[in-house]
């Protein structure tokens, strides 16, 4: 008993920020979060259910929106150098408050469509803004490590936000819709606040000379770490898209588990994710920690693969171990591309390299859910060995490309930049 009360004690204090700037983006984090976990989890079902809009519709809308808050990334970079990070995120979350609260007046897809689009660029814009504010803050050093407690916090707060968004789904009412992004608008509100009270103590911005550049599109080796980090990003669609269907279509597994897969994965990224970033806060580090996602990912598929032909028993266990296995790849694979974002862009271009760091995301956003159910779900075993192979490439390559710095005695900021 003392030793889980210790172990306990532990995670609360790798949970709970440091006082100051990190104590008060952590309530902005969960602040953000929670919203976001009321909102999403009842748009869904509100905006086709009671709002009258088809599926299809909303979906073709929500692709669109997809697209433009894309094409959003690179210039919300590049603000976050020309202005500084800290007002444009404000007035971001500002926005966002008073578009949440307009889909509650859309009821025709032209409307929704819009609304969709200007509430992706912004949320889009502020990926970005806010990595490049964190760096601002804490440095190269510590950015990484803020960034996991960020996202435990992140997690807990989207679940206790989905949980709320429950008690309006049964409601199924406009009159509870409104309540939902009512409240999710005035969450925003309070980030917009939030952020403004989070200074930097350095200058905010660099001049707008320097400001101009592409030096992120030259640099071949930050090329490379986004392209790494978005491929091994496919854990996303794998957990969201391909092991429930997977699950449902092609195992004997009950279909109730795939409620219970959510949660485990959930419930250790909340738990590990801080613990997992240990030596993010160099390149080396980092490359190791992108070697181990893309074993760990290669190993969740043949695990994944296995269940398909397997009684119900073995379908469970390998399932559960899977979604252990993968979600341990994806804490790895957050951490080492925090640790790359924050230690390989130059001094003054941290908004701009995060800019381009968040078009990995982007096209994985876009390519990955056809992917999975084109591999995975089109081609059953040979499709998971083929995602599998995909995972470990990626992985070793890492390692090629960044584990080297600790061999050759480099520096992230002695390190030069590569040419393309």
């Amino acid at each position: 008993m003392p030793a889980l009360s210790a172990a306990a004690a532990g995670f609360l204090k790798d949970l709970v920020p440091a006082p100051g700037a990190e104590r008060r983006m952590g309530v902005l984090t969960l602040a953000q979060s929670l919203g976001t976990g009321l909102f999403l989890t009842s748009s869904a079902v509100f905006f086709t259910k009671t709002v009258g809009l088809s599926a299809e519709s909303v979906s073709l809308a929500l692709s669109v929106a997809g697209l433009c808050g894309f094409l959003a990334t690179v210039p919300g970079g590049r603000i976050a150098d020309r202005f500084g990070a800290r007002r444009p995120l404000a007035a971001s979350y500002a926005l966002l408050a008073v578009l949440f609260v307009g889909y509650a007046f859309t009821d025709a897809i032209v409307a929704f469509t819009l609304v969709a689009c200007a509430i992706a660029v912004c949320e889009t814009v502020g990926s970005p803004l806010r990595a490049a504010l964190t760096h601002a803050l804490f440095g190269s050093a510590r950015s990484a490590a803020v960034r996991a407690r960020m996202r435990s916090l992140f997690n807990l707060g989207f679940t206790g936000g989905a949980a709320l968004a429950g008690a309006a789904l049964a409601a199924g009412t406009r009159t509870a819709f409104v309540v939902v992004v009512t409240a999710n608008a005035l969450l925003q509100l309070s980030c917009a606040g939030l952020a403004m009270r989070l200074r930097p103590a350095g200058p905010e911005a660099v001049p707008a000379t320097e400001a101009r550049s592409w030096a992120a599109f030259r640099d071949g080796r930050f090329l490379l770490a986004t392209v790494l980090t978005g491929v091994l990003e496919l854990f996303q669609p794998v957990l969201a898209v391909g092991v429930p269907l997977w699950t449902v279509n092609r195992t004997s597994a009950p279909v109730a588990l795939v409620a219970v897969l959510t949660i485990v994965n959930t419930v250790l990224v909340v738990l590990l994710q801080v613990a997992a970033g240990k030596g993010s806060d160099t390149v080396s580090g980092s490359g190791r920690l992108l070697l181990r996602a893309g074993l760990l990912m290669a190993l969740a598929c043949c695990l994944f693969a296995g269940a398909g032909g397997a009684a119900t028993t073995w379908a469970v266990a390998l399932l559960v171990v899977g979604t252990v296995v993968m979600t341990l790849g994806e804490l790895a694979q957050s951490a080492g591309g925090w640790g790359l974002s924050f230690t390989l862009p130059p001094e003054g271009r941290m908004g701009e390299y995060q800019g381009v760091f968040g078009l990995g995301r982007g096209l994985q956003q876009f390519f990955g859910p056809a992917l999975v159910i084109m591999l995975p779900l089109g081609m059953g075993t040979a499709g998971w060995l083929l995602l599998a192979a995909v995972f470990l490439v990626s992985g070793l390559v890492a390692r090629w490309a960044f584990v080297r710095d600790e061999l050759s005695g480099e520096s992230p900021s002695s390190a030069p930049t590569p040419s393309p």
